[in-house]
């Protein structure tokens, strides 16, 4: 068993347990680290269970402290007895959004430390029941998987585990004050509609949303499969069966760096579909200029507008 200078490693954890379970047999890797409970519960399971795993932190610096924060992180990741840098980025204003521009740097941060090691991040069943949420209400039901590059072990495992994981080994995990502002449509849904699902149903319905959100990765990643690989060809994506060209769409547009919504998918397939000389459809800003899609050609073109 591992040293752990800051962890009184308990005799019964049944919440640590089902954490060091979902990461058993994990290759060496880099671990996204925030500091919360998911990220250190992670953190804590793979360093038990032996994994070749390093931590990064990435520090947005969009909260005042945030360097607290990430030294903090960093200094219990490595009284586990795992390596932990912190990396600091600059979030881009405007764009897609605030928090989808630091998920991109977040993310850019991460697979550029992990080079040819995939990068391992601490979404949980309950993540992904209210990613499900989410992406329905945006007319783009969705749910999270592995992929190349990007393991998501803790998939199977619930947040109260990583919780009380946390709470068993004596770690204290930052607590992001964004998670507690129903501002954010994450957090009502976490809670306000989970609750008022489980009211209605009379059972526990992250269960039933994470099956249906799993199955559905797994349809969509069959699809993306059959569908091939993301073009511009406006031609070649209008001979495909709807199903399939929307797949290779989203591919090329997230390929772009670009966030895609319900609005920018009808407008680009129409591009491809419904060609009548119609203008770009609009996806976002970048570095203060706005972005459009147009149709240049016969291809599909990302262009800065003034």
């Amino acid at each position: 068993m591992p040293d752990y200078p800051m962890l009184d490693y308990p005799r019964v954890s049944p919440h640590l347990l089902a954490c060091r379970q979902a990461v058993r047999g994990l290759p060496a890797c880099v671990i996204g680290v925030s500091g919360g409970p998911d990220s250190l519960a992670l953190a804590a399971a793979c360093a038990i269970e032996g994994v070749d795993a390093r931590a990064l932190i990435v520090d947005h610096r969009l909260q005042e402290g945030s360097d607290r924060v990430a030294a903090r992180a960093a200094d219990q990741v490595r009284a586990m007895g795992l390596p932990a840098e912190v990396a600091v980025v600059d979030v881009p204003a405007g764009g897609d959004g605030t928090e989808a521009e630091a998920r991109r740097v977040r993310y850019e941060a991460l697979f550029r430390a992990a080079a040819a090691r995939p990068v391992v991040v601490a979404h949980t069943r309950d993540d992904q029941a209210e990613t499900l949420l989410l992406g329905a209400l945006r007319g783009l039901p969705t749910g999270m998987s592995d992929r190349p590059g990007l393991l998501r072990p803790f998939l199977r495992v619930r947040r109260a585990d990583t919780v009380g994981a946390c709470e068993e080994l004596g770690l204290q995990p930052w607590s992001d004050p964004h998670n507690e502002d129903p501002a954010f449509r994450r957090v009502a849904v976490r809670t306000r509609v989970l609750p008022l699902l489980a009211e209605i149903t009379g059972a526990d319905p992250v269960e039933a949303l994470a099956l249906a959100a799993e199955r559905i990765a797994a349809d969509d990643g069959y699809l993306t499969a059959l569908a091939g690989e993301p073009t511009e060809d406006c031609a070649e994506l209008a001979a495909q069966a709807e199903p399939l060209r929307r797949r290779r769409i989203v591919a090329w547009l997230t390929g772009q760096g670009l966030a895609v919504n319900r609005a920018v998918l009808a407008g680009v397939d129409k591009l491809c579909t419904d060609w009548r000389g119609q203008g770009g459809v609009a996806v976002g800003q970048r570095d203060g200029r706005r972005l459009a899609v147009h149709r240049v050609g016969g291809k599909l073109a990302l262009i800065p507008e003034t």
